[in-house]
């Protein structure tokens, strides 16, 4: 193991596990990330191609909390890179967003969707970064 192994340097977490995202009922909240111990977190929003019709799109956030029950948009001064709406033109691709707040807990969430019955296959992943430990794999 070695200081440059980033396998041992980061802890890889779901926030929103693989499925298609074509269920109506917003928003699709995805599972809270503790970032306690972390002094960073990256993510990774994982999209397929978007169907449906009337030029669908969906629409992911980043949310933080203080207890991991009220989660609130991140503000963008605290987002390094923009939360995606995806549509046909920026489908089947990874969107990465760094963040860079102070909030002990982040998720990520779908909270609008257009068209007719805009059917999705995604996922989002929180990596955390810079552990006071060694992060268990």
């Amino acid at each position: 193991m070695s200081m440059r192994d980033l396998r041992n340097n980061i802890a890889a977490v779901v926030s929103l596990p693989p499925a298609n995202r074509s269920d109506p009922s917003l928003p699709i909240n995805g599972t809270g990330v503790d970032l306690s111990g972390y002094n960073g977190a990256l993510v990774l929003i994982n999209v397929g191609t978007i169907g449906g019709s009337a030029s669908p799109s969906q629409t992911f956030e980043v949310q933080d909390s203080d207890d991991n029950a009220t989660f609130t948009a991140v503000a963008d001064a605290f987002l390094d890179g923009a939360e995606p709406v995806v549509a046909a033109a920026n489908d089947e691709q990874l969107h990465v967003i760094g963040y860079l707040g102070i909030k002990r807990y982040i998720r990520v969430a779908i909270t609008a969707k257009v068209g007719t019955t805009p059917a999705l296959i995604a996922d989002a992943i929180v990596l955390r970064n810079g552990s006071r430990k060694r992060p268990v794999t």
